[in-house]
């Protein structure tokens, strides 16, 4: 176990397999934390942050140690790649892309954020004395990942509580724990002072303890819906700081001035990349009825040139889910859609062509569906997509903000203003003009309604780490 930043023997002997979805196998042997590990860790972590150096260092002399990091880091990119293809699935150059280069981005772009991230104000108070206003540590961080992107979403959590003078726990999936263990050997190689970060692998148990610990002050939690509530109950017994960025039905609304191809690709990127498994994934999809055809068309070839194989393999495109349940999850959301009267315009529940084994799905797309569904209503998380058509604009605007969830979106129009003005009608957190959205590091990301609360990305996914506090001396006599 990584604790506090060191490699200490676990408390138990209990260990979990970390299987390949491509080949059904067992790739590694992970042990798994127990209670008195994640009591260490966050043990560590509470005497790092109340008697440690970390929290008190200048702002500028943390920039520089998490420069020194993501140096570290972008010498491990390849390694790291390679890992997240092997335990999850995704496809090589889709791990290299975005699994891995993303994170080595945001490494950079959060130190330059925090160059100007105001730590320090003054500002005019009402009876006449200056008021010193502060943005300090919130704490000990427990940071709780999900298997899908698993280096990016540890880094959005881990990098700006970092800067901000926190110590982080990081509690990896028990799917994916392989690529976390390799970044706590970044972590020992930077020398970051005692107790500043854990790394604890393990299934749900684990973080149950970590959210209920009395010594930890912040819940950082990306995962479902359902278990997000779990979690908001758990930190509202303990008055914990919790943010949570969960699911999405997000919504592609295509107006009837747009170009079919050119659309189709938009989407295909934004909604089938990792197989499906991205929380912000365009999986409706709104078409004026008078051209539903001609959008239905140009998605479904673009769905059915897809490559699908083994996720090693540089020329494939989508690779398999991550597990069997998942496998199970969507065949069964396929089967749903097609009794429910959706028509099936390609995929299907079966294995793709040529695949005899890993947990494969074919790229899926359903047309002439309507908004109450259960797919166009429920998070799949797998390679499916429901076109709906609309009559109008008010009618798509209806239709997309018709959702338990406010993740994300997009338009897609000739007409960049018509797009915009749409963007500002639909309720969701992070939005997109014809494209998909993209994750600008600059920009806060995180979702409204059943997609959670909090920000990620941008100063205010520093902001999320701090807390403020505001000083006022009177004027000496």
């Amino acid at each position: 176990m990584f604790i506090g930043g060191s490699w200490l023997s676990p408390s138990t002997a209990d260990t979990f397999e970390v299987i390949s979805p491509h080949t059904e196998a067992p790739i590694a042997l992970v042990a798994a934390a127990g209670p008195d590990d994640v009591d260490a860790a966050v043990t560590s972590a509470r005497r790092a942050f109340d008697e440690g150096p970390w929290p008190r260092l200048d702002p500028s002399d943390r920039i520089q140690a998490v420069r020194r990091l993501a140096k570290l880091y972008a010498a491990q990119r390849s390694q790291m790649a390679e890992l997240i293809t092997a335990e999850i699935g995704a496809p090589t150059t889709f791990a290299q892309r975005a699994q891995v280069g993303l994170p080595a981005m945001m490494m950079t772009a959060f130190c330059d954020l925090a160059e100007t991230f105001p730590w320090q104000q003054t500002r005019p108070g009402f009876y006449g004395a200056d008021l010193d206003i502060r943005r300090e540590p919130v704490g000990v961080v427990a940071a709780i990942v999900p298997w899908n992107m698993p280096q990016f979403l540890i880094v959005t959590k881990l990098i700006p509580a970092l800067l901000a003078g926190c110590c982080v726990i990081v509690k990896p999936a028990p799917e994916s724990p392989l690529d976390a263990l390799l970044l706590a050997t970044v972590l020992e190689e930077a020398g970051l002072p005692e107790g500043v970060v854990s790394v604890v692998p393990g299934d749900a148990t684990v973080g149950e303890q970590l959210i209920g610990h009395p010594g930890v002050d912040k819940v950082s939690f990306t995962g479902s819906t359902a278990a997000g509530r779990a979690v908001a109950a758990a930190c509202g017994a303990g008055l914990k700081r919790v943010s949570l960025e969960l699911g999405g039905k997000s919504a592609a609304i295509v107006l009837d001035d747009a170009e079919p191809a050119a659309v189709a690709s938009a989407i295909r990127s934004a909604s089938l990349s990792n197989c499906g498994q991205i929380c912000n994934a365009l999986t409706r999809i709104l078409l004026p009825a008078k051209r539903s055809d001609e959008f239905v068309d140009a998605l479904a070839a673009e769905m059915e040139s897809l490559r699908i194989g083994d996720p090693a393999d540089p020329a494939t495109q989508l690779g398999p889910l991550v597990a069997q349940r998942q496998q199970e999850r969507v065949r069964n959301y396929i089967d749903a859609g097609m009794r429910e009267g959706a028509r099936l315009v390609v995929g299907g529940a079966d294995l793709p062509d040529g695949v005899e084994r890993g947990w494969y799905v074919r790229p899926t797309l359903f047309a002439e569906a309507d908004n109450g569904m259960r797919i166009a209503r429920e998070e799949i998380f797998g390679p499916v997509l429901t076109a709906i058509s609309y009559r109008d604009e008010e009618d798509a605007i209806a239709i997309a903000n018709d959702s338990d969830y406010g993740l994300a979106g997009s338009v897609f129009t000739a007409d960049h203003d018509r797009g915009v003005g749409i963007a500002g009608r639909v309720r969701t957190g992070t939005f997109g003009v014809n494209q998909g959205y993209t994750m600008d590091p600059f920009a806060p990301f995180g979702g409204v309604k059943g997609s959670g609360y909090g920000r990620e990305l941008g100063a205010e996914g520093i902001e999320g780490y701090t807390v403020s506090k505001s000083i006022s001396a009177a004027t000496s006599r």
